[in-house]
């Protein structure tokens, strides 16, 4: 009776345990969740200022046609791009040719000087920063998520209900893991 009894709390306390896990493990899944979907809506609003932004920017660049077209292009990979390591890929992707293109607009003095596009400049800036902050909150909730699903004891629970590791949302190009060089 009384080993019966201890058996009885001993399997009370494992399956409490195990909800208290599995539970836990899904509250950082949705939080990981969040964290891409609030990246998602930064990447959203910076695909809806690159057209406003092209536009502008074509009146004033005939010759600069390339430019223009490899932003566009970049901008449909993004777009198009379902993993997010493949967004990552694309997203990153898309910033190297945002950047070329703010480097061709700095030879264009009438359109630097324009106010529609300091507006869109302005904008897209925020917008870039605010994915920057949206990225790194996604990877923080990411490492708290994957290391949890990593550790013992909770790694048996994990395997139990088949959760797996969430990808990083990283920089791929190692030109931009490099410092600026600052030139005088």
């Amino acid at each position: 009776m009384i080993i019966g009894l201890i058996l009885l709390v001993v399997l009370v306390f494992i399956v409490g345990w195990v909800f208290m896990v599995y539970n836990s493990l899904i509250q950082l899944s949705v939080r990981v969740k969040n964290a891409w979907s609030q990246i998602d809506v930064q990447l959203k609003r910076r695909h809806d200022l690159i057209p406003n932004l092209v536009e502008t920017v074509k009146g004033y660049m005939n010759y600069e046609k390339d430019t223009l077209e490899r932003v566009i292009k970049a901008r449909t990979q993004a777009i198009d791009a379902s993993s997010i390591k493949d967004k990552a890929q694309a997203e990153n992707f898309l910033t190297q040719t945002l950047r070329s293109l703010f480097a061709v607009v700095e030879r264009y003095p009438d359109l630097k000087a324009n106010q529609t596009m300091l507006k869109l400049q302005d904008e897209l800036t925020s917008t870039e920063n605010k994915i920057a902050f949206s990225r790194q909150y996604y990877n923080d909730e990411v490492m708290r998520f994957n290391t949890r699903i990593q550790v013992a004891p909770d790694n048996i629970v994990a395997k139990m209900f088949k959760f797996s590791t969430q990808d990083f949302f990283e920089i791929e190009d190692k030109a931009e893991r490099q410092s600026p060089q600052v030139k005088f």
